[in-house]
């Protein structure tokens, strides 16, 4: 039985400790955990079920509960994303990736409304307003393919080969195996998404290869597949085992486990997203301006 996660650091791989190929390391800051995992060469990438590239895990934030601590986690995500972003001038595109309409899956287009949009700030605007270190930016929601008609990865691509972005920052809810996790984590990586992924419905890929362009995930864990949460409760050691007891409770549906809060969760972690995003992008200008300009 597969169980399934979209966080590299719970990849039966990395949980198990050194594996060749992969490099990995973790430091605290605030209360809050950092794993860095570079996912080097092919035969690792295939062992663990991820594409080569860098990700990033930071545990213990808490978006559940009065988010005290929000200014700290905030910085933590925002350094943590510059060191992915490609050092290169030019237009960064954000994307929100899900569907508003669903509660766990409105991460992305939620956090699209925290995002400071300046690609349409030029010249002599620019200047008279004080804010000439603005880098350019451009944030869509692209909706899903049943709300549309078009998948998220084609309207993207006509955007990138329209305005030429220097690089694509995607936010998505993303899949843990642990319930502990949701609304604690987050993931960024290099390697680029799968909208959708998070509630088990992959379509196109978007990362360089597919863009041009790199691609930086922003992910949130928002549910849980509800076989995975099973195999982990029943603690059985015995796979096959297992898995004929969760096909007798789930009688082969697709269902996915997310906390009572989802709706509060989903609110902060898209605020952290779109905040931590500014701040990477905008190092000139301090957060308390920033906010401002959203709100």
């Amino acid at each position: 039985m597969i169980l399934r996660t979209d966080l590299a650091v719970e990849s039966e791989g990395c949980r198990c400790g050194s594996m060749k190929g992969v490099e990995r390391e973790e430091y605290v800051s605030g209360g809050i955990r950092v794993t860095r995992i570079t996912i080097k060469d092919d035969s690792a990438s295939s062992a663990i079920g991820k594409p080569k590239g860098r990700y990033i895990t930071a545990d213990g934030l808490d978006m559940t509960d009065t988010p005290g601590d929000e200014r700290e986690h905030i910085g933590l995500a925002a350094r943590e994303l510059q060191s992915l972003l490609p050092d290169k001038e030019g237009t960064v595109l954000v994307v929100g990736l899900g569907n508003r309409d669903i509660t766990p899956d409105a991460l992305g287009p939620k956090s699209i409304d925290h995002i400071l949009a300046t690609r349409h700030i030029k010249g002599e605007l620019k200047k008279s307003s004080g804010l000439s270190a603005l880098k350019s930016v451009a944030a869509v929601s692209p909706g899903v393919l049943g709300q549309t008609g078009i998948e998220a990865a084609e309207f993207i691509t006509g955007i990138v080969n329209r305005i030429k972005p220097c690089a694509v920052i995607a936010v998505d809810a993303l899949a843990s195996r642990s319930l502990a996790r949701l609304g604690r984590t987050i993931q960024l990586s290099d390697t680029g998404i799968s909208p959708g992924s998070g509630v088990g419905s992959r379509r196109l890929t978007l990362n360089e290869k597919t863009l041009g362009v790199p691609v930086i995930a922003f992910g949130v864990p928002t549910v849980v597949d509800a076989a995975t949460l099973a195999y982990d409760i029943l603690g059985i050691d015995d796979t096959d085992l297992a898995s004929e007891q969760i096909e007798a409770v789930i009688q082969g549906r697709r269902m996915f486990v997310t906390p009572k809060e989802t709706d509060l969760l989903t609110d902060r972690a898209a605020r952290l997203a779109g905040m931590a995003i500014n701040c990477a992008l905008q190092p000139d200008i301090d957060l308390d301006t920033l906010i401002s300009l959203v709100s």
